[in-house]
């Protein structure tokens, strides 16, 4: 397979495509961006960094960094986490509250808005919000082997300025006694978990544990392969909100998408792949990147679903 020229026709295909869906205008910062950017990278099990198009260039992670944090707040507290939050996919918007009423203040799982509040709740206990993110960006270092990742304040703030309905989530999860710790703090903590900034080259690395079963490419374990499994799972299952079911119909692969335009998603025991494109779907997804990861299923045979992906 050569997948050189696989990147090569999908950047060139994106780059003249004419729908490219609509940048996030929510969030003050993120409307600012390009919709003409797209990029994507590919880091694969033996070692190969694949990449095209603006792959090196920084964006919002926004909720794809849901899947490191809930990395972290399940090596805390282990399964009691699932106490607090569901595992099931939410068929709602990422935002919605109508859900947290009907089920007593319990998310339907961490990647939503709602569930991924809890689990900035759970990683902030026992700490300033300020060491929470540190000990977020830390564990990305450590995954990437770069040191350079970091918060994009300005977007940070936007969000702080803009999130009533995040501030309106937390609160009433607080009335139902699943938020333990100050909704400020929490609040503050999740906000500038979605500020981080990572370019496709560095979320295709960070995502490699995942893609071998929990194990770091340099050595050691990041998690069980149980525990990485299972990870993975919940990105098939959840990781594009109300689309999620679409996206494994179209594209068979655990992944995890931001309204900052990039998706991560991986094929167990091949490839941890990146993409980004910031105009957006109905569903708040990528639009292009949505396109990109389906034409590369394509190209490669790349999913849980089948065997090709595996021999």
């Amino acid at each position: 397979m050569d997948l050189t020229r696989i990147i090569e026709t999908i950047v060139g295909q994106m780059r003249d495509a004419d729908d490219r869906g609509v940048v996030a205008s929510y969030i003050p910062e993120l409307a600012k961006i390009d919709p003409a950017r797209f990029g994507i990278a590919i880091a694969t099990a033996d070692g190969r960094m694949v990449k095209g198009g603006d792959a090196d260039t920084g964006f919002s992670i926004q909720s794809i960094s849901k899947v490191f944090a809930l990395t972290l707040a399940l090596g805390k507290v282990g399964d009691q986490l699932w106490k607090r939050v569901g595992r099931e996919p939410s068929g709602s918007a990422f935002n919605s509250i109508v859900q947290l009423e009907r089920e007593a203040g319990i998310p339907r799982n961490p990647f939503i808005n709602a569930g991924a509040i809890v689990i900035a709740d759970i990683n902030l206990a026992g700490h300033r919000p300020r060491e929470a993110i540190g000990e977020q960006l830390r564990f990305l270092h450590y995954l990437t082997e770069d040191d350079s990742i970091a918060v994009d304040n300005a977007v940070a703030r936007s969000e702080t300025e803009t999130g009533f309905r995040n501030i309106a989530l937390a609160n009433y999860m607080r009335a139902f006694g699943n938020i333990a710790q100050p909704v400020d703090l929490v609040l503050g903590t999740y906000f500038h978990q979605c500020a981080i900034e990572m370019s496709c080259s560095q979320l295709a690395l960070a995502g490699r544990f995942l893609m071998l079963g929990g194990a770091h490419p340099a050595g050691g374990r990041v998690v069980s392969e149980r525990r990485a499994r299972r990870i993975c799972a919940l990105m098939l299952t959840c990781g594009h909100y109300d689309a999620s079911g679409d996206f494994a119909y179209r594209i068979g692969m655990p992944g995890k998408s931001g309204v900052g335009g990039g998706i991560l998603a991986i094929v167990p025991g091949v490839a941890s792949i990146a993409v980004w494109s910031p105009g957006l779907n109905e569903t708040g997804n990528s639009h292009l990147g949505t396109v990109a990861l389906e034409r590369l299923a394509d190209a490669t045979g790349w999913s849980v679903f089948s065997a090709r992906a595996f021999s």
